[in-house]
């Protein structure tokens, strides 16, 4: 048996379950296909099958588990449909903020704007010699935009919604250039913010989200095990 994996038990048991198995399945290290059994959970976790059977309808909510009653659950394959659907939701709320933030007072961005810097220097640092933290660092820059423009909750949505699309962009990031187009489209999108032009804010980040999605036979063709047809 692994190693049990160590639960807050201040927090409910569940949550954390699907947090992790949410977390493992979006990073490929529970990749599609993999099955997924309850007893092993319970047995890592230290739990009993209930709050592993609750995480793994919730992942099935989302789309990133397939339960087959009475006989498995597995890793759902990157569905295109949905990841397509999460770009377009995604398109029209990012679209929104910037443009929300290009047209507030210089002076109400500035801060805000030398935060999204410090989040695309540490990328261009980065590169994908961290894939782990590049994420991160990215994640960390779409969030404070979403914070500032006053739609937390928003992010949150979009997150919940994006389990496709964001191990499609994973699959995607290793591609030759693929991590400078990321730095390159983030400073353009501050640039606008920085010259309050709402318009090229929403350009630049149009050009930005439509990366991933363009590639998609290439990325079928490098995982076809992972990518529904």
């Amino acid at each position: 048996m692994k190693t049990p994996h160590k639960l807050d038990r201040t927090r409910q048991a569940a949550p954390q379950v699907f947090e992790w198995l949410r977390a493992s399945i979006l990073s490929l290290q529970l990749a599609p296909g993999t099955a997924l059994s309850r007893t092993e959970l319970a047995e890592r976790f230290e739990l009993s099958q209930t709050p592993v059977r609750d995480a793994l309808l919730q992942l099935a909510q989302e789309g990133l588990v397939d339960i087959f009653p009475q006989h498995a659950t597995l890793v759902s394959r990157i569905d295109i449909a949905s990841a397509t659907q999460a770009h377009f939701l995604r398109c029209a709320i990012e679209l929104e903020v910037v443009r929300t933030l290009a047209l507030a007072a210089a002076e109400d961005t500035a801060v805000l704007r030398a935060k999204l810097t410090a989040q695309i220097d540490l990328q261009a640092a980065l590169g994908v010699a961290d894939t782990e933290e590049f994420i991160a660092s990215d994640q960390a820059f779409h969030r404070l935009r979403y914070e500032a423009a006053g739609a937390p909750d928003l992010y949150e949505l979009v997150r919940r919604r994006s389990g496709h699309l964001d191990r499609l962009r994973r699959l995607d990031l290793p591609s030759p250039g693929k991590a400078e187009r990321v730095v390159r489209d983030h400073r353009a999108i501050v640039a606008a913010l920085a010259a309050s032009d709402a318009d090229a804010a929403q350009a630049a980040m149009r050009t930005h989200l439509s990366g991933t999605l363009g590639r998609i036979a290439d990325i079928r063709a490098r995982h076809p095990d992972y990518v529904a047809a």
